[in-house]
């Protein structure tokens, strides 16, 4: 049985990555993207790698896939084909939510995911993983971390157009006077001069 569940797992992992770089509607590769997550997940959790599974699904699904999209909708694309005809994508939608739903009950039911005798164990693995991670591998990670901040002020810098800069000059926003950017207008005499006029 579990060899049907990781052969089977494959083959969808396989599949979704595969559409992922060859549709060309950014929408449907998102959802493929999805359904590759999830799928690699389950497999992560028939290994008994439940932190890096849920990692992948919070990180990657809740964090990433969203960047990906708000990317998509920042960077001028002409979207006014992808909204006609929203309920085209329905049907992949309610696909892909399917093929994970029976992932993660196939995952869940597997005799080796035995949540009671997982949690009787002394041994956990995200207390492993973390004394890894901040002992062993401290420095890998902290570079890691720089990369993807550099990655983030390298999405924003894309983004940015001409017309959208707002260049600033600090000395002259030190020597400002207030009186350079507030000018006072007594309203009475403007309207008695108002009424004057013929």
């Amino acid at each position: 049985m579990e060899s049907i569940i990781f052969y089977t797992f494959a083959a969808i992992l396989l599949f979704a990555a595969t559409m992922v770089i060859t549709v060309r509607n950014p929408v449907r590769a998102a959802l493929f993207l999805v359904l590759a997550f999830f799928t690699s997940a389950g497999i992560w959790l028939m290994l008994e790698a439940e932190f890096l599974a849920i990692s992948l699904v919070l990180v990657y699904v809740g964090a990433v896939l969203v960047l990906f999209l708000f990317v998509v909708m920042m960077l001028d694309i002409d979207l006014a084909p992808l909204k006609e005809g929203f309920t085209r994508y329905l049907p992949l939608g309610i696909i892909v939510a399917a093929l994970i739903v029976v992932e993660m009950i196939a995952v869940l039911n597997a005799p080796q995911f035995n949540i009671s005798a997982a949690a009787a164990t002394d041994a956990s693995n995200t207390k492993m993983l973390g004394r890894l991670l901040y002992t062993v591998y401290v420095y890998p990670f902290e570079i890691a971390s720089v990369i993807l901040t550099v990655a983030i002020v390298a999405a924003i810098t894309l983004t940015l157009r001409e017309h959208h800069r707002k260049l600033q000059d600090p000395s002259k926003q030190v020597t400002v006077k207030s009186t350079d950017r507030v000018r006072m207008v007594d309203l009475r005499q403007k309207q008695e001069g108002e009424r004057r006029e013929p």
